[in-house]
């Protein structure tokens, strides 16, 4: 099969298309043939920091049709449609097949499709545990997200207004308009105007990026407020680890979330999709051998939504 090798000493990119042995699932595995991946965060920060997969293929949020399952495979047979984050379990996504456990895959609906199911997983169970698990959102509160254009960003903006918050999203001059159609409340330029230098504060703030000191953020929250960092550069999401807890003394708290895979949670995301609540927002699409640009791209921090994969 065709896949993306991360090779250490290969071109700039590091990433090489190649011909590969195709997997076989053991008796616990489905094959899945992909039709769609999307392109992550947690790839290129993985590849960064030297988190490189057994077989050396990224890849985590996929969308095909199952090859062949293992006997002891009982939710999926040959020919299902399905979606999976294979981020818990090797990725492997960047390939025209791989094999994952039951637990990190659903059933894709018919009406979404491959492309929008592969843009689904990492960044809107992200979003959804940001708001949910560590935020506690609730109804009436005014939430102000952070970095609302990418991936994580488009997801955090409609799922808050889906939970009934108030959302005042933060982007760039060239994002606002994108932003204005998820639905946010109020849309803040950040290139023309500083949210931490305003008098308004925030029951809940979801960064997903921005450069903002902690004690910035800190300030900008109504007691009892929750911050939650949930991305941006290294540098920043370490600060985040380090010092979050002790800045947590007294009403307003300072958290980092690690999203884990999750199949109830997909499940629920993906419900939401089929009943036109909430949308992926695809930003742009590359074949499969075009990954290691797909990579670059969404590495250089601008893009507006998610970058998708096609396979076929």
């Amino acid at each position: 099969m065709k896949a993306i090798i991360y090779i250490k000493k290969g071109l700039p990119d590091k990433l090489i298309y190649s011909d590969v042995e195709k997997p076989r699932p053991n008796d616990n595995e489905v094959l899945i043939k992909i039709l769609a991946v999307s392109a992550n965060a947690a790839d290129y920060r993985s590849m960064r920091m030297g988190f490189i997969p057994k077989r050396r293929i990224f890849g985590a949020d996929i969308a095909g049709k199952v090859e062949s399952v293992g006997k002891k495979i009982q939710q999926f047979k040959p020919g299902d449609e399905v979606i999976g984050d294979l981020s818990d379990y090797g990725f492997g996504g960047f390939a025209e097949y791989a094999v994952a456990p039951e637990k990190a895959l659903i059933q894709k609906p018919a009406k979404i499709l491959f492309e929008e199911a592969a843009a689904l997983p990492l960044a809107a169970i992200t979003a959804l545990q940001a708001l949910r698990d560590k935020g506690n959102i609730q109804k009436g509160q005014n939430i102000l997200i952070v970095g609302s254009s990418g991936g994580v960003g488009t997801f955090a903006v409609q799922l808050a207004k889906y939970f009934g918050s108030m959302v005042t999203a933060v982007c760039s001059t060239t994002n606002v308009e994108q932003t204005n159609t998820l639905s946010a409340d109020y849309v803040i330029d950040y290139t023309k105007e500083d949210f931490t230098k305003s008098n308004r504060c925030y029951d809940l703030i979801i960064a997903v990026n921005g450069n903002r000191s902690l004690f910035a953020y800190k300030r900008t929250l109504n007691p009892n407020g929750i911050y939650v960092m949930v991305g941006g550069a290294l540098w920043q999401i370490f600060k985040s680890i380090l010092f979050g807890w002790l800045m947590s003394f007294g009403s307003k708290k300072m958290r980092f979330l690690a999203a884990k895979s999750n199949q109830m949670d997909l499940e629920f995301i993906v419900k939401l999709v089929e009943n036109g609540k909430i949308k992926p927002v695809i930003d742009r699409r590359y074949s499969l051998d075009k990954t290691a640009e797909a990579m670059r791209y969404l590495g250089e921090g601008h893009a507006r939504g998610k970058v998708i994969i096609n396979v076929e």
